[in-house]
């Protein structure tokens, strides 16, 4: 960089080669003049740079010409003012591109003027220290570049303190990049574009912009950055720096002298782009975006292709304007800010656009390491890494495990096993994209657009999804094309229209006098949100909490369940193709005693959603509480009653009841767990069970003509085997099943129990799996049945089959359970709220009140 030293004394001498030294080219030194035939130190041995010794650079409060003439001639980018006795005019001060930094002797603003370091000893400072600064008209003001502080000791005078501190701090803090990591990201950043932290790269001068601790892959080609411990490097998330403590840094983006901003990752290859021919639509539209660059250049005669927006006299507000003024004319081209910045001609500008509605706008490559297998008269692609922050990443020390198809009970594939640090890397990178990212900033109807996309992206992948959710968690394929699958797309559909919705109220206050008072509540979103989820629907219940999640605004880390990951990871490419900013969405398969604990403690955690069993939610809660108090949702173990009444319709009342029981295997959440049968219609009712029982196909879940599929893993199969083996043991009578089926994988038979008593243990406890229990009550007794049925600690649903409707409503009011199904079963919906009472936890998924788990209400009051 070109600079221009303004000083005096030994402490500009020192600046001055610090400056020499990390490569800079000194034009000029402005010193003052002999004094007594004394040179001032500043002006000796400077190999041959030019030296001005002005004896005023102003007369009568005004510039001299012949002076600043003198000055500008040297071509300065910089002005650097180590110490400065005389009054440097402001036509200096603001010529170079990059403005004039001084050095003052004490924190600002604590003490200003010349005298500042004697003001630090009279009124008794405990600190004392220097402020770098980038000079506004007041000369000892501005935006403060660093400042570095030392404690003043009691014997201290004004040399002392300069001797030991300010002379030598202050040579190196001027232009030290030398630094930790967190030191030189701070400085970035709290420079900004305005003053602007710069470093010279191939010989000219670049700002850098938008700094992040968290770097990713480091994986890059080499960048040499005069006064850096080490060479940059130039990767597909940016700029890799390095401080002195070996430790990261990463640059978003770079801003030449000539105003032109860039991805710090197209370093190497801003030069090399090719134009694509525009075609007559994109012609006409690149006519309207002309008409809208003349609306606001208004000094421009006529917009020509080489037309810079900036050196034009476009600003910030400009900016604005132009990005919003492109959605008018394509709705699907949505431009950021930055865009703008990073093609500032014309005709820069327009093949940024036509690129993006092209989809061809070089964005970073987005790889995936896929297993791929031909089933189901098809090849699916199955991911199989973690997702942090954007990209598939394998887990710490490569570890991974074997994810079993329980069909056949053989391996599908490794699956990376996440590990503490990417539950670390997952939770910052989440965090980072909260608060500092492009979702964070987003408007709402922008959000909503991505979920949209999100949805038509897994309804094309449906059939392969579909196949995915078959082969790792046994679901049988046609209910997991229309219930799995099907009803996730349709719950991010859903949360999708209610992005844009989700607001506060205003609310009438007299606590006051005079009541002249505005109180309102927003819903804002909670921020990084962990999800744990069961292996029971494994994408379904990623889709109830992500969903309402993410529409909220939140960004999320996701552990499915380690026996069922595959269609979680595939969920996280089609969130990629989606476009969703890095660091939305994180997917870590692993263990729930490692990755769910973990999430569970975490500080930066503020919600977490979980779906499992009562043991592990009440573990979740307590962790939760001793962290830091994380807002939680529990939906947790069940013993649904099913209440069947003599007056039903029994043909529906044997269908619903075999659903209610056998759909998913028995792998459902709100399965009836137990079977109250009025007595006149018992035996007719199990008679005609075991005959819908014995129709039942049990096979090859992708088989099509399949009833019945395998168990989703094989301790779940052991503990169904157990459980049968407790219930004939207490004496209820197995009528059919009760054991694993003879073939390879995980297969149990449906099974029937009769005469359970409310003592048994599988009366109390829950199957989780294909074990329809049946008990008998008396004829009529309404109030006994409802005692039975709700004498369980759970309360998560509930059903009644009666042609009686009075018989039917007040049933349904005295069921303690969250959902209660009349004349049907298992008929849940996207809009309708879902979730438990009691030890079957608290909290809803789905519907308008599902939002209300990942957000926070604030209150605002006003008096005007």
């Amino acid at each position: 960089m070109k600079i221009a030293v303004i000083g005096q004394s030994l402490f500009g001498q020192e600046v001055y080669k610090e400056l020499k030294k990390d490569g800079h080219m000194i034009v000029g030194v402005f010193t003052i003049p002999d004094k007594d035939g004394k040179m001032d130190p500043l002006g000796k041995s400077l190999d041959g740079v030019p030296v001005f010794k002005f004896p005023r650079w102003r007369l009568k409060g005004k510039a001299i010409t012949e002076v600043v003439d003198q000055y500008k001639a040297v071509g300065a980018e910089l002005n650097v003012l180590p110490f400065c006795s005389q009054f440097i005019p402001m036509e200096v001060i603001d010529h170079p591109t990059h403005g004039s930094i001084i050095y003052h002797p004490s924190l600002l603003p604590r003490h200003r003027g010349a005298s500042a370091i004697n003001w630090t000893l009279i009124h008794g400072d405990k600190k004392g220290g220097f402020t770098i600064f980038w000079a506004d008209d007041g000369l000892d003001t501005g935006p403060i570049l660093l400042q570095r502080e030392c404690d003043v000791e009691p014997n201290d005078n004004v040399n002392s303190i300069y001797k030991r501190f300010l002379f030598p701090e202050g040579v190196k803090g001027m232009i030290d990049w030398n630094q930790p990591a967190e030191a030189i990201h701070n400085w970035i950043r709290g420079n900004d574009r305005v003053p602007g932290a710069w470093a010279e790269i191939d010989g000219k001068v670049s700002v850098l912009i938008n700094t992040h601790n968290s770097t990713g892959n480091i994986n890059g080609q080499p960048l040499e950055i005069p006064g850096t411990s080490r060479p940059g490097l130039v990767t597909k998330n940016g700029l890799v720096l390095f401080g002195n403590d070996g430790k990261t840094l990463l640059v978003k983006n770079m801003q030449f002298e000539d105003g032109k901003m860039i991805a710090a990752s197209q370093y190497f290859k801003a030069a090399v782009s090719s134009t694509v021919e525009l075609s007559e639509d994109e012609k006409q539209f690149a006519e309207q975006m002309r008409v809208v660059w003349k609306s606001i250049l208004t000094n421009v005669e006529k917009v020509e292709d080489s037309t810079d927006f900036f050196k034009s006299g476009a600003a910030s507000m400009d900016v604005v304007r132009l990005v919003e003024e492109v959605k008018l004319r394509a709705a699907q081209l949505q431009l950021q800010n930055e865009d703008v910045y990073m093609a500032t001609s014309f005709e820069e500008f327009i093949q940024m656009c036509v690129r993006k509605l092209r989809g061809e706008d070089e964005e970073e490559e987005f790889t995936v390491d896929y297993v791929e297998k031909k089933l189901n008269n098809m090849t699916i692609r199955i991911p199989h890494q973690l997702f942090i922050n954007g990209e598939f990443v394998d887990a710490e020390e490569g570890k991974t495990y074997k994810t079993i198809n329980p069909t056949d009970g053989q391996a599908i594939c490794d699956v990376s096993l996440a590990q503490i640090s990417d539950v670390e890397k997952a939770v910052a990178a989440a965090k980072e994209a909260f608060e500092e990212g492009e979702w964070g900033k987003m408007n709402p109807r922008d959000r909503g657009k991505l979920l949209y996309k999100l949805a038509d992206l897994m309804e094309q992948h449906q059939e392969e999804l579909a196949t995915i959710e078959t082969i790792d968690s046994g679901a049988v394929y046609t209910l997991a094309l229309k219930t799995h699958i099907g009803m996730s797309i349709q719950t991010f559909r859903y949360f999708a229209g209610w992005c844009d919705k989700i607001q506060g109220c205003t609310i009438p206050i007299n606590q006051a006098r005079p009541n002249r008072n505005l109180t309102f509540t927003k819903k804002e979103p909670i921020g990084v949100c962990a999800i744990v989820i069961p292996w029971n629907y494994p994408l379904m219940m990623l889709a109830w909490k992500t969903a309402a999640c993410l529409a909220a605004g939140n960004t999320v880390v996701l552990k499915p369940a380690q026996v069922t990951p595959l269609t979680a990871v595939k969920f996280a490419e089609l969130t990629a193709l989606a476009k969703f900013p890095k660091g939305v969405v994180n997917i870590l398969p692993g263990s729930g005693s490692l990755v769910g604990q973990q999430l569970s403690d975490h500080p930066d955690v503020r919600k977490l959603g979980f779906t499992g069993s009562t043991e592990i939610g009440k573990q979740i809660m307590k962790s939760c509480a001793v962290s830091n108090v994380k807002k939680v949702s529990l939906e947790l173990g069940g013993k649904s009653p099913l209440i069947i009444f003599n007056d039903c319709d029994l043909d529906k009342a044997v269908r619903m009841g075999m659903s209610s029981v056998f759909f998913n295997k028995g792998e459902n959440c709100i399965a009836a767990g137990r079977l109250f049968i009025e007595e006149s219609i018992h035996d007719t009712f199990v008679e005609r069970v075991v005959r819908e029982i014995k129709k039942m196909k049990i096979g090859d879940p992708l088989d099509r003509s399949t009833d019945h599929g395998p168990q989703n893993h094989k301790a779940h199969l052991d503990k169904l085997v157990e459980y049968c083996e407790k219930g004939v043991k207490e004496g209820a009578k197995l009528v059919c099943g009760g054991k694993q089926v003879n073939r390879p994988g995980f297969f149990f038979e449906p099974t029937l129990f009769i005469d359970v008593q409310d003592h048994m243990y599988i009366a109390v406890e829950e199957s989780f799996g294909p074990v329809m229990i049946i008990s008998k009550f008396s004829n009529g007794d309404v109030d006994q049945v409802l005692q039975r049925a709700n004498a369980t600690e759970y309360g998560l649903a509930s059903g009644v089959f009666t042609r009686d409707i009075s018989k039917a409503l007040y049933v349904s009011e005295k069921l303690q359970a969250g959902t209660v199904f009349i004349n049907t079963y298992n008929k849940t919906d996207v809009a309708a709220p879902f979730g438990g009472f009691k030890q079957s936890g608290f909290g809803k998924d789905l519907g308008q009140e599902a939002l209300n788990e990942y957000l926070k209400t604030k209150c605002v009051t006003v008096e005007y």
